[in-house]
């Protein structure tokens, strides 16, 4: 039987053991779950470099005890020059590529985000950047063990990043594809961590490293200019949140797909499952999930262009209509197009009382390729998830695209605080529904609730059906139960990525403390 890592002084996960180990040092040092979270960020951006890096976006949520949840944007905006029209100029008229300079159109913003995160706390408090730093800034100098992850990643996807500037001298070595143990040094990238542990976190967008890339970026075909690096900030949000029979939940601001998750979570809560792991279980959640992202499909977008707020989507009567919608023996039929993403989700909670849901990516695997030898950063392609024609999702300057990414984090009845989420792109609603149901509304451990098996509805990677993929783990009469209802079934592996690498962390009422990591991963649950 799978259990949680407990624990009274604090508890941190992630799915690198390296960033869950240099979170769980700042922690025992009396550093705040904020100040471990950006360790283990920075330590993750080194170690894991196919799921996230510091060219890429992040966000937060964050419980402070006593206060509102808060949430931190930390999403880089389209570049000055992106518009369908200077695409259209390029000779792209139809769709963004998702690989090389035209991919790179956003400003990365997880930076931004760390610093928004530690400007919560007092500055007489701060644990010194340098010490957070500490840790990636060694992975990049003196080298990381490559992961069987990392080396099976980068050979799946090598033939359209091989090519891509900066790339295979990053990522390759000798020019192959690294094999699982061997050391990966990244030294330029070392000098840039340094050059921010000295200067101060702004500096990676003004200054020397904003030229830099600014004119890098230019070079390689990208509308990105050190200007639209000036011009960023992370931004403080209030979160989504619903409330059911299970506490208030919490997710990100659009144009994430938090909004996705939480509608999930809210109808199926109106269809009244009593038993977890059965067929009402499994089916009212993928129901649950294709009324949302028909919505989310249809509406999601840049705030400024949606012709609603996200938080309307999640009104009791919008939700009692949607959930009418639901047939609990038969499958809607499932046409639809789903979205790639490639990530890390971590999370952390000290003992004053803070619980952070974190959550880091890059888009696609490695994002567009795109790596600057001089700063060894790499840049995500998180724009190309734009659209070039009308709607919600069309590019325009200053614009933010579509998100995948969404941290969750709840308030149960009984007093605990639960943060948790997944990489996976348009699994990561799916995911979330299915830890959030079967540890909270059913009672199992964090751990077993992590670990048990789990679907994916749509598309894989590099495959366009639009079946309902489940792990060979699940029980084979529940199979056949679900394809009698209608459901496309494909059989995935017992432990596939396809259905993200997860993991929780819990505060409860009593001090204690639980963490939860996936097997998919290479990652740690701590609590100590």
């Amino acid at each position: 039987m799978l259990h949680s890592a407990l624990g009274y002084n604090g508890a941190i996960t992630a799915p690198h053991r390296a960033a869950a180990l240099a979170g769980r040092d700042i922690l025992a040092a009396g550093g705040s779950a904020i100040e471990a979270m950006v360790a283990a960020a920075a330590t993750i951006a080194v170690t894991y470099p196919h799921m996230n890096g510091i060219g890429g976006d992040g966000f937060w949520l964050i419980h402070r005890p006593g206060q509102a949840p808060v949430g931190i944007f930390a999403g880089g905006q389209a570049a000055a020059l992106a518009t369908p029209g200077w695409y259209a100029a390029q000779g792209m008229q139809d769709a963004i590529p998702a690989r090389g300079g035209l991919a790179a159109l956003t400003v990365p913003g997880t930076i931004g985000g760390w610093e928004a995160a530690l400007d919560l706390i007092p500055a007489a408090r701060r644990v010194p950047l340098a010490q957070l730093l500490a840790s990636a800034i060694s992975y990049a100098r003196d080298g990381i063990a490559v992961t069987g992850n990392q080396a099976r990643t980068t050979a799946e996807k090598l033939d359209g990043l091989r090519d891509v500037p900066g790339f295979a001298e990053t990522f390759l070595i000798d020019g192959a594809v690294p094999a699982p143990g061997a050391r990966m040094t990244q030294p330029a990238l070392a000098r840039t961590l340094e050059h921010l542990a000295d200067n101060g976190l702004r500096s990676y967008y003004e200054g020397e490293i904003a030229q830099i890339h600014g004119d890098f970026l230019a070079a390689h075909g990208s509308p990105l200019r050190a200007a639209d690096f000036a011009a960023y900030r992370a931004q403080q949000v209030t979160p989504l949140q619903v409330t059911t029979s299970q506490g208030t939940l919490y997710n990100m601001t659009a144009p994430t797909q938090g909004v996705a998750s939480l509608m999930i979570l809210g109808l199926f809560d109106r269809l009244g499952v009593q038993a977890g792991d059965g067929f009402d279980h499994i089916h009212g959640l993928i129901e649950a999930t294709k009324q949302a992202f028909i919505l989310r499909n249809a509406g999601l977008g840049d705030p400024a262009s949606m012709a609603e707020p996200a938080q309307d989507w999640l009104a009791d009567d919008r939700l009692d209509a949607m959930a009418a919608r639901i047939d609990r023996t038969r499958a809607l039929p499932w046409p639809y197009e789903p979205k790639q993403g490639d990530t890390i989700w971590m999370g952390a909670a000290d003992r004053d009382g803070t619980v952070v849901s974190f959550i880091q990516s890059v888009f696609w695997e490695f994002g567009s390729g795109l790596t600057c030898p001089e700063t060894g950063v790499f840049f995500q392609n998180r724009g190309a998830g734009f659209s070039l024609h009308p709607g919600p999702n069309q590019l325009a300057p200053g614009r933010r695209p579509f998100h995948t990414l969404n941290p969750a984090l709840a308030h149960l009845p009984d007093g605990r605080v639960l943060a948790y989420g997944t990489m996976g792109g348009e699994g990561q609603p799916q995911t979330q529904s299915a830890i959030f149901t079967r540890y909270a509304q059913f009672g199992m451990d964090l751990q077993a609730a992590v670990t048990a098996p789990r679907w994916l509805l749509g598309k894989t990677w590099g495959d366009n059906t639009t079946s309902l993929k489940l792990e060979s783990r699940f029980d084979p009469a529940l199979i056949a139960q679900l394809r009698d209802a209608g459901h496309q079934i494909e059989i995935i592996p017992e432990f596939s990525d396809l259905v993200g690498h997860a993991g929780g962390v819990v505060l409860h009422a009593t001090g204690l403390f639980e963490a939860a990591t996936h097997p998919r991963a290479d990652g740690a649950a701590v609590s100590y």
